[in-house]
């Protein structure tokens, strides 16, 4: 890997949120980490768990885990680029709700997303 942030061997981590998969919680939208795969809760989410990992792990780059979305972000300069095809999955399964997971979402979810 690169001074880019990037590894193109690397592979999600799973479908979902690590952090929040593990602890009940919820999620908006995804972001996979182009370091290392790992896949976190986005900046709406109530947790921003991708946020919080380049935080503890100073993996610059994030790309998204929506299907359809193929834009990347890099912290270091807050800038939204278009990068190289990662290893896939490219986005979490299609039958994934949004927000998800299925039965975590609570029905004022609208409500509890940051700005």
């Amino acid at each position: 890997m690169s001074d880019t942030g990037i590894n193109l061997r690397s592979t999600p981590s799973g479908t979902g949120c690590v952090e929040c998969s593990k602890s009940g919680q919820w999620w908006f939208h995804l972001r996979r980490c182009a370091q290392c795969g790992h896949i976190g809760c986005c900046d709406n989410s109530p947790n921003q768990h991708a946020t919080k990992h380049y935080r503890r792990t100073g993996h610059p780059v994030i790309t998204s885990f929506e299907p359809g979305e193929e834009w990347f972000y890099d912290y270091r300069n807050n800038s939204i680029f278009w990068g190289p095809k990662l290893l896939p999955p490219h986005a979490h399964p299609a039958d994934q709700p949004v927000p998800g997971p299925d039965g975590s979402v609570p029905p004022d979810w609208q409500n509890l997303l940051n700005e």
